[in-house]
């Protein structure tokens, strides 16, 4: 039995942007075009009853934001494409980060007016590391935007490779006409509103010019020119180049106006790559040796690259959000979690419709699906249906920032323990507990952590904290060559070690010399800005 027809048909996307470059209103309107939802929720009307269908936190709603990523799953021409939303906002990167190690290529989305922007260029990054395969969406072209070639211009120098125009705007803000596709050598005509289907949209052949001109005017002929131009400086279409993340093909279009969407989606069916192999480790006679793992391969394998606690505000119930590596998964299997070898036993299944959650029948790889526990499940953890494996790549970065955690009613310690474990598994914030006791600190990489867990305390535990600041600056996991040295360490510096939420040994550092200094003295001991995941390599000292 091969699962070869089923993996090929999957398509696994994130979607990455700067904050209010449009990202959640294209979001809806792939949902809205494949048909998986009936109304698209207009993302701005933030008092509006009818929220985007993606965001769901409460601090969410309320900010207009998206913190938590999202994950939804449409079928689209036989295909099953799975979508992951990213939250935009730089306090919320790791979280992107691991979201990104869960898909096959990625839609950057990009204002016309703004280009690329800070926030676009750390998630570039990560795609560049791990060869992602990325679509260009240029948004907004209904406003008064930079220059198309100009934006082109950016985005290469940026991705640091080239663009590939796959279809071109005529016209820009009021007098915005559309789009030319260059694959069908047509043009589709502009009309704002955006109750618009694809269909509703007029196609006029290119080969008709004086119809063009006649109604179009110079904007056509401009249009002509430039895309002439960034065709000839453009290199050809090579699928091989996009899949190996070395040329970008570029859309252009207004999300908010259903326009340039249907283009996009199908290029997602067209170019995206299926699934592909992942690289595992297995322990053979206490070495590790290096699998390759085929998305085809018979035995079921996945990692949790996502937990979130309280989704459902009625079940206190957490959700480990699986990416299927391999195999078929089918209701009543037996898995195990391969950190701790015991048997999973998920009280329920699901595949996602974003806030709408679906009984799984069967899942296979590129799929992701999300396991109801009551915990006993981390980030980054590999779970199989027997086979001892176990995928990496899942990354922690140490805090640039820390905050003790002090309870406003004593009484509430014990729900603030369960709090900050389950917020720390969760990734959320990380969570340290001081060896020499005391408060417990909390370690984020941008300030918004810190509110969304406050309030998170509040609304889901019941626990009103005070968030005090603290000396400490940053931390560095701590590994050592032996016992007796770590021991002898751990003796020189009682009140600078915590442990995380993964119980991971971490150094506490209040200004950028205590790691040299530190290092200095004990040269056997490693420290590490970036941790994988429990149980396994801690990647370069630094």
């Amino acid at each position: 039995m091969s699962y070869a027809p089923e993996t090929r048909r999957r398509r696994t996307f994130a979607i990455i942007s700067h904050p209010d470059a449009g990202k959640t209103t294209l979001t809806e309107k792939l949902l809205l075009f494949s048909g998986a939802i009936q109304i698209a929720g207009a993302v701005k009307g933030r008092k509006a009853s009818r929220h985007a269908t993606s965001d769901w936190m409460e601090i969410e709603k309320q900010r207009g934001i998206s913190v938590a990523s999202s994950v939804m799953q449409m079928l689209y021409r036989d295909h099953v494409i799975n979508l992951l939303d990213t939250p935009g906002h730089k306090d919320f990167s790791e979280d992107t980060y691991r979201v990104l190690t869960a898909v096959d290529s990625a839609l950057m989305v990009i204002d016309a007016a703004n280009g690329v922007e800070a926030q676009t260029r750390r998630l570039i990054e990560v795609c560049r590391q791990r060869d992602t395969p990325i679509i260009t969406f240029v948004n907004k072209m209904d406003r008064e935007v930079r220059d198309p070639l100009d934006i082109l211009d950016e985005v290469e120098r940026e991705l640091g490779m080239p663009c590939c125009p796959m279809t071109w705007p005529v016209g820009q803000g009021k007098s915005f006409g559309g789009i030319i596709d260059l694959r069908t050598q047509s043009m589709t005509v502009f009309e704002p509103g955006s109750e618009k289907r694809p269909q509703d949209f007029e196609t006029i052949p290119l080969s008709d010019q004086d119809r063009l001109r006649a109604r179009f005017g110079r904007a056509f002929d401009d249009a002509l020119e430039s895309m002439e131009l960034a065709v000839g400086a453009s290199t050809s279409w090579s699928h091989e180049q996009f899949l190996a993340a070395k040329l970008t093909p570029v859309f252009f279009g207004s999300g908010v106006n259903n326009f340039g969407v249907m283009e996009v989606l199908n290029a997602v069916v067209d170019m995206s790559p299926p699934p592909g192999p992942r690289i595992a480790y297995q322990e053979v006679n206490r070495q590790r040796e290096e699998k390759t793992i085929q998305p085809e391969d018979e035995s079921f394998s996945g990692v949790v690259f996502k937990v979130q606690a309280n989704m459902d505000s009625n079940h206190r119930d957490r959700i480990a959000f699986v990416r299927v590596a391999s195999g078929k998964f089918t209701p009543g299997m037996k898995m195990r979690v391969q950190r701790t070898a015991k048997e999973l036993r998920p009280t329920s299944v699901v595949t996602f419709m974003s806030q709408r959650r679906e009984a799984v029948d069967e899942a296979y790889a590129g799929d992701i699906i999300g396991f109801t526990t009551h915990g006993g499940v981390q980030l980054g953890d590999t779970i199989t249906d027997g086979p001892n494996l176990q995928f990496t790549g899942l990354p922690f970065f140490a805090p640039e920032m820390f905050m003790t955690v002090v309870l406003k009613n004593p009484l509430r310690s014990k729900q603030l323990q369960q709090g900050l474990m389950e917020l720390g598994e969760e990734g959320a914030i990380q969570v340290f507990k001081p060896d020499a006791g005391g408060n417990m600190l909390l370690g984020a990489v941008g300030q918004l952590q810190f509110e969304v867990v406050q309030h998170r305390l509040k609304t889901e535990y019941d626990c009103d904290v005070r968030l005090e600041s603290c000396q400490y600056t940053g931390a560095r996991w701590i590994t050592a060559d032996t016992p007796a040295e770590l021991r002898e360490f751990e003796h020189a510096y009682p009140l600078r070690l915590a442990h995380d939420a993964a119980n991971t040994l971490a150094y506490l550092c209040t200004s950028p010399y205590d790691v040299r200094l530190a290092q200095e003295r004990f040269p056997k001991i490693h420290f590490h800005p970036l941790r994988e995941h429990a149980g396994l390599s801690l990647g370069n000292a630094g």
